[in-house]
């Protein structure tokens, strides 16, 4: 026997936790977005640290999957993972405005971002499990839209605060650290369903599980649930290298960055905030509502296409902007645009795939093709850097992103056409 569960109440309520925590993220997200920056000019990183950021961005989601693996097939941990991952990832930036010390900020950093990667399953999963495909995919945008533009306005005085005084990003970290983690008491209030009679079926199995000490099974569990996934779901597969070709684009010009925009522009931190965030908001904004209609009305592949067409424009901007600093603008305009896209399709992409199934499965598998990316592909950028010279780099970010949209139009291609053929069988 199921225990009931006003599907409304759900709706409303979950509704609610996931635009709220959209608002009150926002001021962190905000300056978190800059963090890389912050070192390279407030704490006069080095190199090798700023790296190691970049690296760390994606790379902990190899982590990530054992934090969402504990929620597989059981709804009675989705909202305690939810909460746990949120206190325990803000923490450590409580602490930024008494210590000065590189690399337990960027430790910190670390943290939060294996953490916030290893709650997507569990996120996606509260939305499958209480809303329906259509409001699902609007609230997600919509929300996420919100948050970007509100983060754009807050990145004006963020800036010109930062210009004023270099130590005014500890107590930002600190003031928009307690308002994020007030995003906790709707997260509780979440309804989840649950069957009692699978939920003690869970605890015996897992109470035999303690009791025997196989840590090489728990820890490759993961991974082989991983791969079983992608073998059965070749279609899946397709989605993961397509995605794996854009990602592989935008982030080898990473490393490239601070030094295009601190040295060779030599922006402030108010053109900074007004690029990464003003701009950057904006075009998320702007595109949100058009990503929605475009994924209800063709299939991911074809959305996919467009995404990376789309993410190929902004290292060709970057290059522009050497020229003039409206370009920088632009570029950052057009990301927006294809974050939008792009993590729609990314943290939708579970429940999409998964159908009836559990989609948390899926999203972990989103998870862990990031972190193996992010373990390989910021260093090969970082030679890069060594070996040719700016331009260059951008180029080949360009080059990926382009082959990512000729990938996701072939697979949507020969998928229109099988579906005809078996039609016409």
């Amino acid at each position: 026997m199921i225990d009931y569960i006003d599907n409304n109440i759900a709706l409303k309520r979950t509704r609610a936790a996931f635009i709220w925590m959209k608002i009150l993220d926002t001021p962190f997200w905000t300056i978190f977005n800059i963090f890389q920056f912050i070192l390279f000019k407030n704490m006069h990183a080095t190199a090798l640290q700023i790296t190691v950021v970049i690296i760390l961005k994606p790379a902990v989601s190899l982590l990530s999957i054992y934090w969402s693996a504990l929620i597989e097939k059981r709804k009675d941990r989705l909202l305690s993972n939810l909460i746990s991952a949120r206190i325990i990832s803000h923490i450590p930036f409580l602490f930024f405005p008494f210590i000065d010390n590189v690399w337990f900020f960027i430790a910190s950093f670390g943290l939060f971002m294996m953490l916030a990667r290893g709650s997507v399953p569990a996120w996606m999963e509260v939305l499958k499990l209480n809303m329906p495909k259509s409001i699902r995919e609007k609230v997600f945008a919509y929300a996420s839209a919100f948050a970007f533009f509100g983060g754009a306005i807050f990145s004006i005085a963020l800036g010109t605060l930062m210009d004023k005084n270099e130590n005014a990003w500890r107590w930002i970290f600190f003031a928009a650290t307690l308002l994020s983690m007030g995003a906790i008491f709707f997260k509780w209030r979440i309804p989840i369903e649950i069957d009692p009679s699978q939920e003690k079926q869970s605890q015996r199995k897992e109470i035999v599980k303690i009791t025997v000490p196989f840590i090489y099974n728990h820890l490759k569990k993961p991974w082989k649930s991983a791969w079983e996934l992608i073998a059965r779901r070749p279609d899946f597969l397709h989605y993961q290298i397509g995605f794996l070709l854009g990602g592989t684009g935008l982030i080898i010009i990473q490393p490239a960055l601070p030094m295009l925009m601190m040295d060779q522009l030599g922006i402030t931190y108010t053109e900074l905030a007004l690029a990464l965030t003003l701009f950057k908001g904006i075009g998320y904004a702007l595109a949100s509502p058009f990503w929605t209609r475009l994924l209800a009305r063709i299939d991911i592949f074809r959305f996919g296409f467009w995404v990376s067409l789309l993410a190929a424009a902004f290292p060709l901007f970057l290059i522009a902007s050497k020229t003039h600093l409206w370009f920088l603008f632009v570029a950052y305009l057009l990301n927006g645009c294809m974050q939008g896209g792009s993590e729609m399709s990314w943290n939708l992409s579970g429940p999409i795939f998964s159908k009836s199934e559990d989609s948390s499965i899926y999203s972990s598998v989103n998870v862990l093709a990031v972190g193996l990316r992010g373990c390989i592909i910021p260093a090969i950028g970082s030679l890069l850097m060594t070996a040719m010279n700016l331009t260059a780099i951008l180029c080949v970010g360009c080059l990926c992103c382009l082959l990512s949209a000729l990938y996701f139009k072939m697979i949507s291609d020969n998928q229109v056409l099988d579906v005809k053929e078996a039609e016409i069988a």
